[in-house]
């Protein structure tokens, strides 16, 4: 007796599995379009060099909404918020979550997705007066798949007790927000230069670094110009990482005070 196989079987388990989704991502502290010191406005060089990574999606940190006198002071400063001059026609998709207001305007993080977002929001994790800090969360639709993408974009504070109570309010979003088997990207600027992100991120909600499996540390991306401190991250859950590196040097040194980090993963 021959055994055969099931059509019906066969036909399920292909359609249980779809095809690989490959997915570039970029995380950048955009420093509000100005050089290190804001010596020099430079949204439009830092918007042809993000085009020209090739990531469908971005995240930013420290991007303007509005801005009453920067925009009389410098020439070429965009009608738009900067986010969405940033987005242009690349990006058609794109969200902001507002974390400082302040008399001539806002800023706040940003992710720009050539994926459709079906819904977004930002949560205030601000611990104190001084520093306002968010984490933006975005749920988004992917081409030919039933599971939907989460992605936080993160700025967290600059005090060690302020950044390990964000981090504990980061850990429980993603339990309350997000499927335990659902893929889920987390980037932006930790501020993390003492590196206790790592272990809180991937005891408790099983995140993993980008960079775990090429280097022991994440890359140093501060000052861009120079890197001494550790401060940019990209984790991911249920994602494959083929790729991961720092962008130094030129033109990435001159743009922000933080080198960007760009990952290629696998849905």
């Amino acid at each position: 007796m021959t055994c055969s196989a099931n059509p019906v079987a066969l036909s399920a388990l292909t359609e249980a599995r779809p095809e690989p989704l490959p997915l570039k991502v970029i995380t950048l502290n955009a420093h509000k379009g100005f050089t290190f010191f804001n010596r020099r406005f430079i949204l439009h060089e830092l918007r042809a060099a993000v085009r020209e990574v090739g990531a469908d999606l971005v995240f930013l940190q420290e991007v303007l909404g509005s801005h009453t006198r920067h925009s009389a002071r410098h020439a070429g400063w965009p009608d738009n918020p900067q986010y969405e001059f940033l987005a242009d026609t690349i990006w058609p998709q794109f969200a902001y979550g507002c974390n400082a207001v302040y008399p001539h305007g806002d800023h706040g993080n940003a992710v720009l997705s050539k994926f459709s977002i079906l819904r977004y929001e930002n949560r205030d994790v601000s611990i104190g007066p001084p520093e306002k800090r968010g984490l933006l969360h975005c749920v988004m639709q992917l081409p030919g798949r039933t599971d939907n993408l989460h992605v936080i974009c993160a700025h967290l504070g600059l005090r060690e007790s302020h950044r390990q109570r964000q981090l504990q309010l980061m850990c429980h979003m993603i339990e309350e927000a997000v499927p335990a088997d659902a893929p889920l990207v987390v980037a932006g600027d930790f501020n993390d230069w003492r590196e206790r992100a790592h272990d809180v991120l991937s005891e408790r909600v099983g995140m993993v670094d980008v960079f775990a499996d090429r280097d022991s540390r994440a890359p140093r991306t501060f000052p861009a110009r120079c890197p001494i401190l550790r401060l940019d991250r990209i984790y991911t859950r249920n994602v494959q990482v083929d790729s991961a590196r720092a962008l130094t040097g030129r033109p990435w040194s001159h743009l922000s005070d933080h080198a960007p980090l760009v990952a290629g993963l696998t849905l």
